[in-house]
């Protein structure tokens, strides 16, 4: 056996041996890297290894017959020993060895740190669906191609494994077709994005799709749909099974139904859907009205349709908290709250009524655990749909319970990682929480994409003015749109700077100006203050004027920091309906640079 061993080595059989293992495994790794660059199917390199497997032995048997001589292949027997290199021939080898393991470790670290560093960001399962392209000539018509866009990113969301982008963050590229997908692909951290065009001519409609790899472009799959218009709904549903389809994702049932159809089918009703959430996504007065109109001719069109009078809730909700007048409020609470009860009424399990009326109950009734109950049903029923989630946090943080919060909006941000207001929340309540450098980030991100949006450069200006930048935080309170949440932000920097007129100025200007409108702004100030006595009276008005601020208290760090601990405090929030202080874990310690001047 000695000598048998002995004989490997001196032919230089186990060098051969290793240097065959060794090259074969840099080979394949190589092969690995570059063939998917030529669009070279994956089944290539598992026949290259098998056949390295296969010829390993043929390998071994050949460098036991023949060696290398200066005269070149020669059988062993045939090679007289004082002309043998079999020596030389080791050291050649030895080095080779080691060449070929150096290739092979750097391809492995390359393919590693440098190919798939962001391989955590992008997922191979994961889809933006861009705004399909209205092409029928009329603008008139831009409703019809956005809704069917929407429809189709609601139905992709029942795809099993499948994370689709929301409508905020994919509708953010209309019009921006032609850029380069890559780049689109990696602001949205998607794989692969989905865009088309729609042609709507009368009773037919025509939609040409192509799911594309947001990396470079190429077309995974595409079809085009001419159809009468009653079939779209049975259109969206094929579109969303094709692309789960060429995704190779499995779909959570049979098939996927189209949550925007009416119940009776009614075309008309259906149109009048999609026009009403046209308008309702413009998010200014002149729309909203426009939105109500077209919700209630759906509503009369189909007096079933849940779909519709929770859109209207929805809507009625969204105009209470931005542009209702003190007189309007009133009667578009009492509409708002009906409709979001007639959807649930109608389509109890369904995600956007009780969504509806989980938004309802929490900012017109300031009703909190009902509203966490509603709406946690609908994240439980629809988990992708992330607006839903995204006021289950806020719900969530003014029960007091922050770092909850924090992680849903993380996860709301997954799904519309360009959506300012998810940023401008997950921000807000890193605030609260005394985490200010996460804080600034995420308002920073909120305010570079949406700069003239209320209350967002004023929110970022606390921020910077609690971790010492005060310089910074009165540019950005100046930048602010003019406002309460304005006024708010100067008063407090300038009472924190030790400018007490400047100061009073803006509060007297907030008691004359918001006193009515925004109350708990007016309280949140005089805490910060510490002047509790003035707090406590305007938090009263607060909740006397059913302002969400009263109910928001866990959430506004200067109030719960410097009252928390003030019997009034707990008095009040008993009779709001919030838990009581003691169970709720408190904000961060606050530091001297913090402290008021």
């Amino acid at each position: 056996m000695r000598s048998f061993f002995g004989e490997l080595k001196r032919r230089n059989v186990l060098r051969a041996g290793a240097l065959y293992v060794r090259a074969a495994w840099a080979l394949s790794q190589g092969l690995a890297q570059l063939l998917p660059v030529f669009a070279v199917p994956n089944w290539i390199v598992r026949w290259f290894v098998i056949a390295a497997i296969v010829g390993f032995p043929f390998a071994m048997l050949f460098s036991w017959v023949y060696e290398w001589t200066p005269q070149g292949l020669r059988r062993d027997g045939d090679v007289e020993q004082d002309a043998s290199i079999a020596r030389q021939a080791a050291r050649k080898m030895g080095r080779w060895i080691i060449a070929a393991l150096g290739a092979a470790v750097a391809l492995l670290l390359t393919d590693k740190f440098v190919l798939h560093k962001d391989a955590d960001l992008v997922l191979d399962k994961s889809v933006a669906v861009l705004p399909l392209v209205n092409e029928s000539g009329d603008p008139q018509q831009d409703y019809f191609s956005d809704g069917l866009s929407e429809e189709l990113i609601s139905a992709l969301a029942q795809v099993h494994d499948l994370r689709v982008i929301g409508r905020s963050s994919s509708f953010r590229f209309r019009g921006r077709q032609q850029d380069d997908t890559a780049a689109i692909g990696a602001k949205l951290a998607v794989a692969t994005l989905l865009e088309g065009t729609v042609r709507r001519q009368g009773a037919r409609v025509r939609i040409v799709t192509s799911l594309v790899k947001a990396v470079d472009g190429s077309q995974l799959w595409s079809a085009i749909y001419e159809r009468e218009l009653k079939d779209v709904f049975a259109v969206q549903s094929e579109i969303a099974a094709s692309v789960a389809g060429a995704l190779k994702t499995t779909l959570l049932g049979k098939t996927i139904e189209a949550a925007d159809k009416p119940p009776g089918g009614n075309l008309e009703a259906y149109n009048a859907l999609l026009q009403g959430r046209f308008h309702a996504e413009r998010r200014n007065r002149a729309d909203y009205l426009k939105a109500v109109d077209y919700y209630r001719q759906a509503i009369t069109l189909d007096p079933g349709y849940a779909l519709a009078y929770a859109r209207l809730a929805i809507a009625e909700q969204w105009f209470i908290d931005w542009e209702a007048s003190i007189d309007e409020r009133a009667a578009a609470k009492q509409s708002a709250r009906a409709n979001a009860q007639k959807a649930v009424e109608l389509a109890p399990q369904s995600a956007v009524a009780l969504g509806a009326l989980g938004i309802v109950q929490a900012w017109s009734n300031i009703d909190y655990p009902a509203a966490e109950v509603a709406l946690k049903k609908a994240v439980a029923l629809d988990p992708s749909n992330a607006e839903t989630l995204y006021q289950l946090a806020d719900v969530t943080g003014c029960l007091g319970r922050l770092d909850e919060a924090v992680a849903m909006m993380r996860k709301a941000l997954a799904m519309e990682p360009l959506n300012a207001t998810f940023h401008f929340y997950t921000g807000e309540f890193l605030l609260a929480l005394g985490r200010h450098v996460e804080a600034q980030a995420e308002l920073q991100q909120a305010v570079d994409l949406q700069p003239g949006a209320n209350g967002y450069r004023a929110t970022l200006a606390l921020a910077l003015m609690k971790s010492g930048q005060v310089d910074r935080a009165l540019v950005e309170a100046t930048a602010e749109p003019s406002g309460p949440d304005r006024r708010q932000a100067l008063a407090m920097i300038y009472f924190y700077r030790g400018d007490k007129v400047q100061a009073q100025a803006q509060l007297d200007e907030m008691i004359r100006l918001d006193g009515q409108t925004a109350p708990g702004l007016v309280a949140e100030v005089f805490a910060f203050e510490q002047n509790a006595d003035q707090a406590f009276v305007w938090l009263d008005r607060a909740a006397q004027a059913n302002d969400s601020v009263a109910a928001s208290v866990y959430e506004a760090p200067d109030i719960f920091r410097r009252l928390g601990k003030d019997p009034r405090f707990t008095a009040f929030t008993r009779k709001v309906g919030l838990p009581d202080p003691a169970s709720v874990p408190p904000p961060a310690a606050e530091t001297a640079q913090e402290q008021p001047r």
